[in-house]
């Protein structure tokens, strides 16, 4: 559900986002480290580039999505995470993915696994995530109850809160996945998730005199390396 509070972190998250694949482990092991609240809002990142300005990946110029491959070739081997550079099913349409999140972070159950497993099947297992069928038995494979789940992902309720979670990203500044919100502020990439655990650690730690720097040398373990997010 839609809550905040200064222990969780908002994730805006396109769930065909390869980036989002790329930090989406090390972003749960990082917000389980220190027990934040993580709540997934899905969205149709098509709809926040046509609002924020973004520009689709084949629309791009060829410099930049030359660019992006030869960055997902660097994180490949510095994650030693397997990727499908050009995955077969991509583009595909997350519409009804993303419906099955939204159904069942709203009954309370958890979603981390299964959000990380959908983009997995697409960056590196070569299947189609628009399939109900592979969305069934990914689900299935997590111990959650897959016909109930993708019934529910059809239903008007859960079909509003997707679309508002465009107007809601746009609101809180995000123009690309992955998108943290954290204690009133935001970080766009992968790429970033030491700093943001840095603002998680200087939030509990403030009133100990430290400074952010001084916090994240003692705390912080993720990796940093600036790169254009281009998804």
């Amino acid at each position: 559900m839609n809550e905040t509070s200064p222990n969780t972190i908002d994730y805006y998250v396109w769930l065909l986002s390869d980036w989002a694949y790329l930090g989406g482990v090390r972003f749960i092991q990082m917000a389980a480290r220190h027990n934040m609240r993580v709540n997934h809002i899905p969205m149709r990142m098509p709809d926040v580039y046509a609002a924020s300005g973004g520009i689709l990946l084949g629309q791009r110029s060829w410099q930049r999505q030359a660019y992006r491959i030869e960055e997902l070739k660097r994180w490949r081997a510095k994650l030693a995470i397997p990727v499908n550079i050009e995955p077969k099913f991509f583009p595909a349409d997350i519409d009804l993915a993303s419906c099955v999140v939204i159904a069942a972070q709203r009954l309370g159950l958890p979603v981390a696994d299964l959000v990380n497993a959908i983009m997995r099947a697409v960056w590196a297992e070569d299947r189609n995530v628009a399939d109900p069928a592979t969305i069934a038995d990914i689900a299935t494979a997590r111990g959650l109850d897959a016909a109930s789940l993708l019934a529910a992902a059809t239903t008007e309720i859960v079909r509003a809160e997707y679309r508002a979670n465009t107007d809601r990203a746009l609101a809180a500044g995000v123009f690309g996945s992955p998108f943290y919100s954290f204690n009133g502020q935001v970080f766009w990439g992968q790429d970033r998730l030491d700093m943001l655990e840095e603002a998680i650690v200087f939030s509990r730690s403030s009133g100990l005199g430290r400074t952010p720097r001084t916090t994240v040398a003692i705390a912080a373990t993720a990796i940093c390396c600036s790169c254009d997010q281009t998804t």
